[in-house]
């Protein structure tokens, strides 16, 4: 019978790992007449004197600056705002080029975002099809599909959660039972071994710090030209954190398709090693 071959998770972080900036800047902040720099100002004070998670203020805040201004916030107009979503150089074709070098090495490559983002502006990029399951923030609609409450906020550890999800096969954001289920690393449908995760910043260090803790590997992203995020991602490494930093650029020949593709030699050749016949 023939071996089955080895599945590989890439997991992306979303802002400032695939797209240059925060998804809520590329629409959404403009149609309520806003920059930036005030909208999350605005949310960064909304928890003040309270304890709050920074997640859930900036998901109450959308709500309530499109209230103010009379946008109906549907899962439509979500998707709109993310079409105006920029992306690294690269991102687009990505896709399409690893998964082929999976197929053509005997590695299967499947693509999961994990970030403290919203889902439905993700649904709106011209990438959303590539990914296998978007983990990350919600809404919850009204009888009148209006976003009226967050369902689901994504802060840095509650990220960590996806990883055993992923690693078990469960899909279904909501569960917290077979999560939790024992189970033996060989027999998980992806191994932490057989992960790679890619992000940019503070909130990616625990899922970071656990796919390299348990033998995957993790890369730190940053933009070219932007020292910040270039000096973040050289402590991430200094730290022990990472296995790798790349240069954002996802095209074929840079940094992180070199690393990738290593990775995935490495993780088809250690499968092969284990299932080497123990005797003729």
């Amino acid at each position: 019978m023939d071996r089955k071959m080895p599945t590989v998770a890439l997991i992306y972080d979303f802002d400032g790992t695939l797209s240059p900036g925060n998804m809520q800047e590329f629409g959404f902040i403009q149609a309520i007449g806003q920059t930036p720099e005030e909208f999350w100002t605005k949310s960064n004070l909304v928890p003040e004197g309270q304890e709050v998670s920074s997640i859930l203020s900036y998901m109450k805040l959308m709500i309530d600056e499109a209230r103010r201004k009379g946008i109906s916030l549907t899962r439509e107009s979500f998707v709109s705002f993310g079409r105006e979503i920029k992306l690294f150089e690269g991102v687009k074709e990505w896709f399409s080029i690893i998964n082929r070098y999976g197929e053509q090495h005997g590695v299967k490559v499947e693509h999961y975002i994990n970030s403290s983002g919203q889902t439905e502006l993700i649904e709106g990029t011209e990438i959303a099809g590539e990914f296998k399951k978007i983990f990350a923030c919600s809404f919850w609609y009204d009888e009148n599909g209006v976003a009226v409450w967050p369902a689901v906020a994504v802060d840095y550890t509650g990220k960590t959660q996806y990883l055993f999800k992923i690693a078990k096969g469960i899909l279904d954001i909501s569960d917290n039972t077979k999560v939790n289920e024992s189970q033996a690393e060989d027999e998980k449908p992806i191994p932490f071994s057989n992960m790679i995760y890619l992000g940019d910043g503070t909130t990616d260090i625990p899922c970071m710090k656990i796919v390299k803790m348990f033998g995957g590997n993790s890369i730190a992203v940053y933009k070219e030209g932007d020292s910040h995020k270039l000096n973040t991602a050289r402590k991430l490494l200094e730290q022990d954190r990472v296995n790798f930093i790349c240069k954002a650029d996802y095209r074929k020949g840079g940094e992180i398709y070199d690393v990738v593709t290593a990775i995935i030699n490495k993780i088809k050749a250690e499968d092969d090693y284990r299932n080497l016949p123990k005797s003729k």
